[in-house]
């Protein structure tokens, strides 16, 4: 495969898109009461694209999916009102959101719903509701256990997950230690590396599985917590969460500047077996080039010699990618088809932006031209003068309607988007 990145480049011009005034009916055991959206939050996208907040103070929602039949589900890391799931729906189908479910009592970051499931993930384990051909919940008080007893360590604990078309769920288990380090130096061998810091594959038809049946599909990935299967390509992508700690463990090393714009962030496309270099190495989008990571040794000029993957795309440090989505709809214009949308959680000192979803243009399943900033602004004001600024909201979700409509969940504010053309 073609190893050689995308780096970044000027973003371009964007036009504000002001957040339209939705109403969401709430959905109680009695009478329905409505809530309105208001439209406080003012979001930027290119020219042509409408934003809508549909969901609003919903608490941490992660990640999201949309049902066939036009469910939205989030999946909540701390539950609110007891609860870690929000379903939306809208129930006569005006368009408009009318009704608020919520279920379940453990609270995670994955969830994907399915022709035939609802697949969702604790901090340690994976589950799944059987969904009827309405595309309905038929149980919310009985998950299936698929996947139990994942390590959970507290730190970079969350759970993504992807599925094939091969009744295979490729799950992430982050390490919680950002370097592998034992006091400075880099742990010999990485011992984390048997359990954590890398991505397993398990069964979606078998139940009560343990860490023990599955295998670990790649390796060397710090915390890789967007994942998604490319249909086009047969292949899983993940975004990988750069190292951190640079000048703090290596400050006669490594300058200030230096630990705010190193190392990147990254996209790969990972095969079975692949080794993506953490912890003994780390990207540097300036150079183009596998770095040795300096708890090996390594003083930031010095390569990996190591034959590790290099990403498909690297992107500026500490932007934090929570998020990945193939886009397949026709409702977005032809550039957007089978591209990759990605939803950055931080910010970058480099760009004095953060808080955005970016998008990066493919072309025969392989990154086409230079990544652009797709929706911004999340943070609600200039992060380059950050005098009084209050930030509002955090991209951590991403996730297509079937009419091709993208959605957007925060984890921060606690709000849905939904972007159409």
């Amino acid at each position: 495969m073609n190893n050689k990145p995308i780096t970044k480049k000027p973003l371009r011009l964007l036009t504000t898109i002001a957040v339209a005034t939705l109403f969401i009916q709430c959905k109680p055991e009695t009478k329905p009461v409505v809530k309105t959206v208001s439209n406080e939050t003012i979001l930027k996208a290119p020219e042509g694209f409408s934003v809508s907040e549909i969901g609003k103070d919903l608490g941490a929602v992660r990640h999201l999916t949309v049902a066939k039949n036009g469910d939205i589900y989030a999946n909540r890391s701390v539950l609110k009102d007891g609860k870690a799931i929000i379903v939306l729906k809208d129930t006569d189908n005006d368009g408009n959101i009318d009704a608020q479910q919520e279920f379940a009592e453990v609270p995670g970051t994955g969830i994907l719903a399915t022709d035939t499931y609802l697949y969702t993930s604790s901090n340690s384990a994976i589950f799944r509701y059987p969904l009827n051909s309405a595309q309905e919940i038929i149980d919310t008080n009985s998950p299936e256990k698929l996947i139990d007893s994942l390590i959970d360590m507290g730190m970079d604990n969350a759970k993504p997950f992807t599925v094939d078309n091969d009744k295979n769920l490729y799950v992430t288990i982050g390490s919680w230690n950002d370097g592998c380090r034992d006091g400075n130096a880099g742990m010999i061998p990485c011992a984390i590396l048997d359990s954590a810091g890398g991505i397993w594959k398990f069964k979606t038809d078998k139940l009560n599985q343990t860490f023990s049946d599955g295998s670990r599909y790649a390796t060397g990935l710090k915390n890789a917590v967007g994942l998604d299967w490319n249909f086009k390509t047969n292949s899983l992508f993940a975004t990988d969460h750069g190292r951190g700690g640079l000048h703090n463990f290596y400050p006669d090393v490594f300058t200030q500047k230096q630990d705010a714009e190193l190392p990147s962030e990254t996209l790969y496309e990972i095969k079975e077996g692949d080794n993506a270099g953490w912890p003994k190495s780390y990207y540097d989008h300036f150079k183009n080039k596998r770095m040795l990571a300096p708890e090996y040794g390594g003083d930031g000029e010095q390569l990996s010699e190591d034959n590790y993957i290099n990403p498909v795309a690297a992107f500026p440090a500490h932007l934090g990618p929570n998020d990945l989505l193939f886009y397949t709809g026709d409702m977005f214009p032809d550039k957007y088809k089978n591209g990759a949308f990605i939803a950055f959680h931080n910010q970058s000192a480099e760009l004095k932006k953060g808080f955005f979803v970016a998008f990066v243009p493919f072309k025969d399943g392989k990154p086409n031209g230079d990544w652009e900033l797709f929706l911004d602004n999340f943070a609600g004001f200039d992060l380059a003068n950050p005098e009084g600024g209050e930030l509002k909201h955090r991209p951590c979700g991403l996730a297509q309607g079937p009419d091709g409509a993208l959605y957007v969940c925060d984890d921060f504010g606690g709000s849905i988007f939904k972007v159409t053309y």
